[in-house]
């Protein structure tokens, strides 16, 4: 079966809720991001969750239609969610915490958005 954007976004949503001190941004793109690095978005037609380069290389090895492409550039740390792991609650809440587990290890970046006086 495949997911409405809406029903991603409902679902998205709710993994988001599940984890504590974490927030969906974006006003058009919702995104998740920790210490200044975007870890998961929702694109167009799928969820895509960053994961570190030997699981990814891995991932997309058992599933390889999960490269996430935007803007005619591959998202190089990124892979999508194939529909078998989102109809699959034990599975997609798994494979978010390896995201979350690989957005913790990531160096905190500075932020560019300047402070409101």
């Amino acid at each position: 079966m495949t997911m409405t954007r809406d029903q991603l976004r409902a679902l998205y949503a709710e993994l988001v809720d599940e984890t504590p001190d974490l927030e969906l941004k974006g006003k058009k793109s919702a995104y998740t991001s920790m210490n200044g690095n975007m870890f998961s978005f929702l694109g167009d037609t799928a969820l895509a969750f960053r994961l570190g380069k030997a699981r990814r290389r891995e991932f997309l090895e058992q599933h390889p239609d999960s490269v996430v492409v935007s803007y005619d550039t591959v998202m190089k740390d990124y892979v999508g969610v194939p529909p078998g792991i989102l109809e699959d609650p034990v599975a997609l809440r798994d494979l978010w915490a390896e995201t979350m587990a690989n957005a913790r290890a990531l160096p905190p970046k500075p932020t560019t958005r300047k402070k409101k006086a």
